[in-house]
């Protein structure tokens, strides 16, 4: 998809990025990143980080060709590939510009994407592969994602965090190993990041035969037509969009403010729901102050909202 578009109904460009490459001063890059970003109108999250940068920024056509060119200037970003979609409204309140120590974090010392990492396989391509009976397909993502949607047959981890992959990787490799059976195995995630380390993190275990859908799912969504997709549900977005649909269309998911989980219909008629506060999937994790403070929020929300303004405590940018 190209750096332009025609698509008044939707006027937001939304693009998610990512690049390993190493990145000698960090903190020197950021404020001018930063400071273009907010100076354009563009908001959302952007991570740097020694080995890169990973994010997802919205804006109008023009402020985020502007800032693509400017990322396109970093070192070994030159190349840097988007995946783009559209929204009717802005899906951000704020621009933050982010030091980490990985730009996805995995916590295993030693894992270079740049060194070694899976095969990728073209969306294209993507369905054959996952309907071999010879093949393993491993969703890396957390589990509230999973529960929206995922692709046919694959293995849901069950992990809360992309930490908890490595430990249940190598214990279900043990289990494989322990049948006599080291498969083909092709993971995925939401726009291809997580894979890219999850899979040199699966090649350095010992595993030869891994593959990894390229784009993650948002390119899957985008190129695959519906009609022959192996994709069940919604994909979870880390934006106010909450998910999408085939097409990258905006998908029917709301997202519970306590906890950022997402909320369907059925989660909101449940006893347990209240807007802003607590949702079945978090209700008995919050203490009744904590569940008090987020109903002060929610009001405060509400009143701001009917002034006209949006109640954001710190303000509109944050950098």
């Amino acid at each position: 998809m190209g750096d332009a578009f025609d698509c008044p109904a939707q006027p937001v460009r939304v693009v998610a990025l990512y690049r390993f490459t190493p990145f000698e001063d960090c903190t020197a890059m950021r404020q001018p990143l930063a400071k273009l970003c907010c100076s354009l109108g563009v908001k959302g999250i952007l991570l740097l980080a020694p080995e890169g940068i990973n994010g997802t920024i919205a804006g109008s056509d023009t402020a985020i060709g502007q800032v693509l060119a400017h990322l396109r200037t970093l070192p070994g970003c030159a190349d840097l590939e988007v995946k783009e979609s559209r929204a009717e409204v802005m899906p951000f309140l704020r621009m933050k510009v982010r030091l980490k120590r990985e730009i996805v974090t995995m916590g295993i010392e030693g894992i270079d994407p740049l060194s070694e990492v899976g095969a990728y396989v073209e969306p294209t391509d993507w369905n054959a592969l996952i309907s071999d009976p010879d093949t393993i397909v491993i969703d890396t993502r957390n589990d509230y994602e999973v529960a929206v949607g995922t692709f046919r047959g694959a293995i849901d981890p069950d992990i809360t965090t992309f930490r908890e992959f490595p430990d249940w990787f190598r214990a279900k490799r043990d289990e494989l190993v322990a049948a006599g059976r080291l498969p083909k195995i092709a993971m995925f995630c939401t726009g291809g990041i997580r894979c890219e380390k999850s899979t040199a993190f699966a090649k350095a275990e010992g595993v030869s035969e891994v593959f990894h859908l390229r784009g993650g799912i948002l390119k899957y969504l985008e190129t695959i037509p519906q009609e022959e997709s192996l994709w069940d549900g919604e994909c979870f977005v880390f934006d106010q969009r909450v998910t999408v649909k085939h097409g990258l269309e905006p998908g029917s998911y709301d997202v519970c403010h306590a906890c950022r989980r997402p909320v369907n219909a059925e989660d909101k008629a449940s006893p347990l729901y209240e807007a802003g506060v607590s949702c079945p999937a978090c209700h008995d994790e919050r203490t009744d102050e904590q569940r008090r403070r987020y109903a002060d929020r929610e009001r405060q929300t509400r009143l701001a909202a009917a002034r006209g303004t949006r109640h954001l405590g710190a303000g509109d940018t944050e950098t």
